[in-house]
């Protein structure tokens, strides 16, 4: 069952549980970590240290705890102190010296029970969790038991509901559909002449950076070939700047985009600027990159969707859409063989400030985020 009355910070001015936590203060801990409880003939009362740590059902900003506890004094436990940590805090975890507040407080229910906050938790990061038992006193303080063991745990990607809403928000100011004819990809020079002479041509997939939304189930492991589409408002042409190298190849659009081709959302974001990314994959049906998309990403309508679209006219011929207000980064999950194309350089700038590798997303942005830790 899910933690009832889970507080997050409890020195927080911001914690959404801030009333419930009234009764709970630093002061009240020091105290019963350096007294415990006493019976009425002054012995101490140990109350049972939680024993056999498990964690389950791991999302994105959930897990599930649980653990054994000897039975004795059980009927005296009236909550749980729960210490989450991100891992790479090196200050983590200090409990020997009973100073430091616990950062979760939830009433004695059933185990497991589901630990749940966006506001806490965040996808693909580690975390140490050690847990207290704690019985409350008349007075209002708590006495505690030991914590016990240091059990560490990775969150989980975005699942496909999360993502579902990431492209609820990008649909929102994906704007017009202007028409284009290719796509293409900038890299130096060198990248090319690589392509040429050790790889016989091909252009080769790599593994997708970092870059985006921290939860997003493609980075650090789709393999794949950045394209853009993008054209300039007036000319409909691509734009004559890149960051990524100032040689462009190109290639018509039916060359990786047609009805054998399977379309998926993959992130939407920003980098603490006006303008919103969406990154986009293209999969040829029953390719491995197809098979990996299915099982994570929110599959689009090649016809109808609001950010690209591949349609026949009335003549039969295939026709390209792009959404305007939005940048469009596509990823191709195929090699791509450079004779389908033409290299040539671009007259404009290397714009290096416009790169997004590695680009960390805004996490303030209210466009661009969901109510999931970032």
């Amino acid at each position: 069952m899910e933690v009832p009355g889970l507080a997050h910070s409890i020195t927080s001015p911001l914690s959404p549980c801030e009333g419930m936590m009234k009764d709970l203060s630093l002061d009240a801990i020091q105290l019963c970590d350096r007294e415990g409880s006493k019976s009425q003939d002054g012995a101490v009362e140990e109350l049972p240290v939680p024993q056999n740590i498990k964690i389950s059902n791991i999302t994105c900003d959930s897990f599930k705890i649980c653990w054994d506890m000897e039975p004795r004094a059980k009927e005296r436990i009236t909550h749980y102190f729960i210490d989450l940590n991100k891992k790479e805090n090196k200050n983590s975890n200090k409990f020997k010296h009973k100073d430091v507040p616990t950062k979760l407080v939830a009433k004695a229910v059933p185990l497991p029970m589901t630990v749940r906050g966006h506001w806490f938790l965040s996808p693909r990061t580690e975390y140490t969790v050690a847990v207290q038992t704690a019985s409350k006193q008349t007075d209002g303080d708590y006495a505690v038991s030991e914590w016990s063991e240091i059990i560490e745990f990775c969150t989980g990607d975005y699942s496909t509901v999360h993502l579902n809403q990431l492209l609820e928000k990008a649909e929102v100011i994906a704007g017009r559909m202007l028409r284009f004819c290719v796509f293409y990809r900038n890299q130096t020079k060198d990248y090319f002449d690589q392509a040429r002479e050790t790889q016989a041509n091909q252009m080769l997939p790599s593994i997708k950076d970092n870059s985006g939304s921290h939860g997003s189930p493609i980075s650090g492991k789709l393999e794949g070939l950045f394209f853009s589409c993008n054209t300039e408002f007036n000319t409909g042409k691509p734009p004559q700047d890149s960051p990524y190298g100032r040689h462009r190849f190109e290639v018509r659009a039916d060359a990786l985009f047609s009805p054998d081709t399977n379309l998926y959302f993959g992130d939407f974001y920003c980098m603490y600027t006006a303008y919103h990314f969406v990154i986009l994959v293209l999969a040829p049906k029953g390719s491995q990159g197809d098979d990996f998309c299915k099982q994570r990403l929110p599959a689009l309508d090649i016809d109808n969707n609001r950010f690209l679209t591949c349609k026949r006219d009335e003549e039969g011929a295939l026709v390209f859409h792009h959404a305007q207000d939005v940048i469009l980064e596509v990823i191709y999950t195929e090699p791509v063989d450079l004779q389908t194309g033409t290299v040539a350089e671009i007259s404009g700038h290397q714009l290096m400030s416009m790169s997004t590798v590695n680009a960390k997303k805004d996490p303030s942005c209210k466009t661009c985020n969901i109510s999931v830790g970032r």
